[in-house]
């Protein structure tokens, strides 16, 4: 009996070793998949103390981020230089103050320097120019009409410029949207159902209604700031309030489609506070109609969550995200649940066209102190990927980033964390969350070493190269390992605005996929096509990748004119 158990047992144990052998050899004889990104995240810290908090954040051509935190919560930790101070009777805190509100952060040389604002630039916004300066609108008292530029420079003198009232209405809490045109269209604020644009044009009408925002406020609450704008690839804009969105024709000032409301009807914009993104663009050279658009928006808090949280009861964040491809005759939200909930995340388009939703919180609402449970791990979202296994959960940051936190994409693959400050008066004791001066890197996986031998690094155009609407060009890159040409794609990226939760003017372009050739020497070379027209991507500049199994290069700038 023994002899033969053993016997069936060998038996067995053999054929369990030629069915694993069977199956190694099967996989090993399958093509390479397009993305392999195994590999965990990492978290670098790169700066201890900045001096401010990092509630706004501008990636400019030159690799420098302007950040900017609010002018009246009294002195920062960082003095201006040369003896400057701003002198502001109306300042309650501190009439004239030496300390800086602004930073511009060097990525190449991980350093910092003062900047000086003149206003009080708290809950603005703004977006980049077709010449690459950032032009910043609106805040606080008196700062709510001003319009700001800052133009990058390679001396390290260039500062902020005031335009004094550029804005007609208050804006405090408003979305910018770069237009066609090259115009800015400022959405919303507190207390204003309109919006307007920058530059003004003559003869026009200064301020526009736009009932929708009265539709969509919550007595009392809001939950309808900081509107989720997109530019549709038909020109409109996609514009996203509480738990509802329309198509808008800005040009004749008409609602051209009303979207059905979000499933669950939960509030998604301030104070509520999901985030959104419009979903990558794989575009041609041919008409915009041909083009498919989806926006994805995550995350928020349920009703009643800020009346709640004001009381000191602070109920569980959504868990949930909702797709729609505005493009269709007939859109439809596809519900997708989230492996955590989270309020106050952002959510940031890497440039192999995954989102990464990072920072936040899983109870509350944004606010001061209204916000619990940090959400410390990362999520990666594919869009492509199967329903149902599309969220990867990433390794934790040690940092909790909750109430005015911040993230954007840098060039080199990684994304710049800063903020968390759910208080007043830069206060470092006494508080659940202590003023955040921190300033970190997330290392997305595929920037893990084991990738380097699928990691492609462009060698030509050169960074700044200039292209046109629809011109066709190469992308010549190098890659050490072994190419899967069926498997590289072109991408470009828009570098935004990031406050609050949202990236005004976030977008990412597939400009290239599939056609590779070998031209020798480890040497390869992509087709790319640029966009075909100015609703597909509005002029100015983008950081241009490379990406091979879900790899992406080192971007380049590049500038459509």
């Amino acid at each position: 009996m023994q002899t033969k158990m053993t016997s069936v047992c060998r038996t067995r144990a053999s054929s369990l070793r030629l069915i694993l052998c069977c199956c190694f050899l099967l996989l090993a004889t399958q093509p390479q998949q397009p993305r392999a990104l195994a590999a965990a995240a990492r978290w670098e810290l790169l700066q201890s103390n900045i001096g401010i908090v990092a509630m706004h954040m501008q990636l400019l051509h030159n690799d420098r981020v302007v950040i900017f935190d609010r002018t009246d919560f009294g002195k920062s930790n960082l003095s201006l230089p040369d003896g400057k101070c701003r002198h502001e009777p109306t300042e309650t805190v501190v009439v004239d103050d030496c300390t800086a509100h602004s930073v511009e952060y060097d990525v190449a040389s991980n350093a910092f320097r003062p900047l000086m604002v003149q206003t009080d630039v708290w809950c603005s916004s703004g977006s980049a120019t077709l010449d690459g300066s950032l032009i910043q609108t609106g805040g606080y008292r008196g700062g709510e009409r001003q319009v700001r530029i800052f133009a990058p420079c390679s001396d390290g003198r260039c500062d902020w410029r005031e335009m004094g009232n550029g804005l007609v209405a208050r804006r405090w809490y408003a979305t910018n949207q770069i237009l066609p045109d090259g115009r800015q269209i400022v959405v919303g604020g507190r207390r204003q159902f309109n919006y307007e644009f920058y530059p003004k044009s003559s003869g026009a009408s200064n301020v526009y209604s736009l009932p929708f925002l009265v539709q969509t406020n919550d007595r009392g609450i809001e939950n309808n700031l900081y509107p989720f704008v997109h530019l549709n690839v038909d020109g409109n804009l996609f514009i996203f309030a509480n738990n509802r969105a329309i198509l808008f024709d800005y040009v004749n000032n008409k609602v051209v489609r009303t979207y059905p409301t979000m499933p669950g009807g939960d509030p998604r914009c301030y104070p509520s506070t999901g985030s959104s993104v419009l979903l990558p663009l794989k575009t041609t050279a041919q008409p915009t109609m041909n083009v498919v658009a989806e926006v994805l928006v995550c995350g928020g808090a349920p009703k009643g969550a800020f009346a709640q949280a004001m009381g000191g009861k602070f109920l569980g964040a959504l868990n949930t995200c909702g797709r729609i491809r505005i493009t269709d005759p007939n859109p439809q939200w596809a519900m997708e649940t989230m492996p955590g909930a989270r309020a106050m995340g952002d959510m940031v388009l890497l440039p192999n066209g995954d989102v990464l939703i990072i920072n936040g919180v899983a109870a509350g609402t944004a606010g001061w102190e209204h916000g619990r449970n940090p959400v410390l791990n990362p999520v990666i979202y594919t869009p492509d990927g199967p329903a149902g296994g599309r969220f990867a959960l990433q390794d934790p940051s040690g940092i909790p980033r909750v109430y005015h936190s911040t993230a954007v994409l840098l060039r080199d693959g990684r994304v710049l964390v800063g903020g968390s400050n759910p208080h007043i008066y830069y206060n470092f004791t006494g508080v659940i969350f202590p003023t955040e001066l921190r300033l970190e890197a997330f290392r997305p996986p595929y920037l893990d070493p084991e990738h380097s031998g699928s990691r492609p690094r462009i060698i030509y155009p050169s960074s700044q190269a200039q292209i046109g609407y629809s011109q066709s060009f190469v992308v010549r890159f190098t890659v050490a390992g072994d190419v899967s040409l069926d498997a590289v794609a072109v991408t470009m990226v828009a570098p935004p605005f990031n406050t609050h939760s949202f990236s005004m003017n976030q977008r990412l372009l597939v400009i290239g996929s599939g056609k590779v050739a070998n031209v020798g020497n480890s040497v390869f070379a992509a087709e790319a096509v640029a966009p075909g027209s100015r609703n597909l991507a509005p002029a100015g500049y983008y950081m241009l990748f490379a990406v091979h199994r879900g790899v992406p290069s080192e971007g380049i700038w590049v500038q459509i004119q």
